[in-house]
């Protein structure tokens, strides 16, 4: 995915933009078939035993709890998947999220002490893992959860602190080979 190049600053670049693991989604979708199989049953309950005035209110009220239920439980979830990313640039760490109230997060790059990754053992079948960023300010680390090819993300970041650090290292005599 693309971060807007519209938010990024005069010489800034993008090295890694990612969002959470459609694994995070699993519960969604689990939810997702339970829910439309007990919709399902529920209708053919009352179209089987009641009729009349009464079949067609109930009919509405199971579809009215039903569309409820996929709100809170399943379109919210994909929602928040979808509208989350994770973007690294050549000087800071963004995090946004939201679809119609957005929030966000920067951590300029010369703040992060240092990125780490975590694998489980579900993590490992997916491909993912937990990065945990640790940085300068009060609450000390960010863990970003089911970042896909997590290993692959880190070495990149990684990289790219050890770029900022050469960058911003005073240049000596001792430097300049004299």
């Amino acid at each position: 995915m693309a971060f807007p190049s519209k938010l990024l600053n005069e010489g800034e670049h993008v090295v890694v933009s990612t969002r959470t693991h459609a694994k995070a989604l699993i519960g969604a979708l689990v939810t997702l078939l339970l829910l439309a199989f007990a919709t399902a049953f529920a209708a053919a309950l009352v179209d089987r035993n009641v009729d009349g005035t009464g079949q067609t209110v109930l009919m509405a009220l199971i579809a009215l709890v039903a569309l409820v239920l996929f709100v809170q439980y399943v379109l919210r979830k994909f929602v928040r998947w979808y509208t989350t990313t994770y973007t690294f640039t050549n000087r800071r760490f963004i995090q946004r999220s939201g679809f119609i109230a957005k929030e966000g997060r920067t951590i300029p790059l010369n703040r992060i002490s240092g990125v780490d990754f975590e694998i489980g053992v579900i993590d490992r079948m997916f491909g993912c893992g937990t990065l945990v960023v640790s940085d300068a300010s009060e609450q000390g680390t960010v863990p970003l959860h089911d970042i896909p090819r997590v290993e692959e993300v880190q070495r990149v970041v990684a990289e790219e602190l050890h770029q900022l650090t050469l960058r911003d290292r005073p240049t000596t005599s001792a430097d300049d080979g004299a």
